[in-house]
């Protein structure tokens, strides 16, 4: 008795695709290769066919025609390296926007089959790593969040040419696509909430001020502040962490005691300064007014909950994924930038 041997499976080919689909294997070569001129009903059906048919592609065969990784990088540059008592894996995953980024670029990315790779950039030697493996040709594009305002990055990023997008605007004029929130509106949102309070006495703890965001939130505060004849803003300096909140809230207690409303750049850091002004006998929201930048889930921690200017990263990273995706689908068409509205939301604090 012969035991039969099982024939093995054919893989699925583009010929069977486009015999399904109706259409010629070219037309499915190009649907797949995510070419931009193929016709919206045409690749729904190709698309469908797709799905039907269970088809795989090559990747090493489709790298080889399209030149490209199917993979991106999100960049993430600092001024300098962090002692190891704050390495800067552990204060990414602590801090609600880069998850929050994270997430947004994976919603786009995921479903184009697109991979992401995270890189750290935080002193002259690993700048010039990242730039060798962008120039070796390991992904096809870069999202990059710089954090502070004379970064070289986004200038050595453009000279590369390759796809890529800063989350926010850049200091310094570039011709790189961004996205961002309206910072300055937003700040003025909080002013114009701590002085609809009825709130005189202010305070505000800014953001790094050799970072854009932090500079741009506390111009556009003091700003409003001033049209509404509040002058004299005390000023604390944080650093967009819990514990830089707590600090800076010390300080800014220690120069206004009688300070009756406060507008804090980032919501984790207003996470760190509540229990400050707590202890220090002062009610939140009946002695003390308080407004958070983010709208972030540190906002919704806080006791009590915060009254803050939401950013919506989430949408913001999503759209910066599907520019990045238009820039290497298209290489040298336009890439606008894209600026988000802020909006305020009211909560126990304010």
């Amino acid at each position: 008795m012969t035991a039969e041997v099982p024939q093995p499976v054919r893989p699925t080919t583009l010929e069977d695709v486009a015999a399904v689909a109706g259409v010629s294997r070219a037309t499915v070569s190009r649907v797949i290769n995510g070419a931009t001129t193929v016709d919206p009903a045409l690749r729904t059906v190709v698309e469908q066919a797709v799905a039907t048919t269970g088809y795989v592609p090559n990747r090493a065969a489709r790298s080889l025609v399209t030149r490209r990784t199917d993979s991106v990088a999100l960049v993430v540059s600092e001024r300098e390296r962090r002692p190891m008592s704050e390495p800067f894996v552990g204060r990414m995953f602590s801090d609600p926007y880069f998850g929050r980024v994270v997430s947004g670029l994976l919603e786009v990315l995921r479903p184009a089959g697109i991979q992401m790779v995270v890189m750290l950039a935080d002193d002259e030697a690993s700048r010039g790593q990242l730039l060798s493996y962008l120039r070796h040709g390991h992904v096809d594009g870069v999202v990059l969040i710089t954090t502070h305002a004379d970064d070289p990055l986004p200038g050595l990023l453009q000279e590369t040419r390759m796809p890529a997008v800063l989350a926010g605007r850049p200091h310094k004029p570039s011709p790189l696509a961004y996205v961002e929130v309206d910072q300055h509106a937003g700040a003025r949102l909080a002013a114009d909430h701590l002085a609809a309070q009825g709130r005189r006495r202010i305070g505000t703890i800014t953001g790094p001020q050799d970072m854009p965001a932090g500079q741009v939130r506390l111009t556009g505060f003091l700003e409003a502040c001033a049209a509404h004849g509040i002058e004299d803003v005390a000023c604390a300096e944080g650093d967009f962490t819990h514990l830089g909140g707590a600090a800076a809230m010390r300080r800014l207690l220690a120069d206004r005691p009688d300070l009756d409303g406060v507008f804090i750049a980032s919501d984790l850091m207003a996470l760190g300064a509540l229990p400050v002004l707590l202890r220090a006998g002062r009610d939140v929201p009946s002695d003390v007014a308080v407004v958070g930048f983010d709208d972030s889930s540190a906002a919704a921690a806080c006791d009590p909950p915060l009254t803050t200017v939401r950013q919506p990263v989430e949408e913001m990273a999503a759209e910066m994924a599907r520019l990045l995706l238009k820039q290497i689908g298209e290489p040298g068409g336009p890439s606008p930038s894209v600026l988000f509205p802020a909006a305020l939301v009211r909560r126990q604090s304010a």
